[in-house]
């Protein structure tokens, strides 16, 4: 199991999450932070602290259609090349190192500006 970040995360980047975050799993793109699936060690830390309820397990987020896509949209994060990147992020071992990633997905790029 692992946790995923849904569409409520759209321009808000609270950050709460990847403070409590015992494994440093929570990479942060241009509008929305990711969880690194293969990192992530399902504590549940990061659900309970995000202030908008972003944050829900894979197992209820599979059950959603909304959520669903998020799941796979997490994944491909970390799995395909974002975009003006040659390479895919991996699983780098934390995200403290990298910093801000500062790109997203298609999928989250292509979403209206929350205001």
């Amino acid at each position: 199991m692992t946790y995923v970040i849904g569409a409520d995360c759209i321009d808000v980047l609270d950050r709460s999450c990847i403070d409590v975050c015992p494994v440093d799993c929570i990479y942060v793109g241009d509008r929305k932070s990711y969880i690194n699936p293969a990192e992530c060690i399902d504590c549940g830390a990061c659900e309970v602290e995000c202030p908008v309820s972003a944050i829900v397990v894979d197992r209820k987020a599979k059950k959603d259609p909304d959520l669903a896509v998020h799941l796979a949209d997490s994944r491909d994060f970390f799995e395909k090349p974002l975009p003006g990147r040659d390479a895919p992020l991996g699983n780098p071992g934390g995200a403290a190192p990298l910093g801000d990633i500062g790109v997203d997905t298609p999928l989250v790029s292509g979403q209206p500006v929350s205001s």
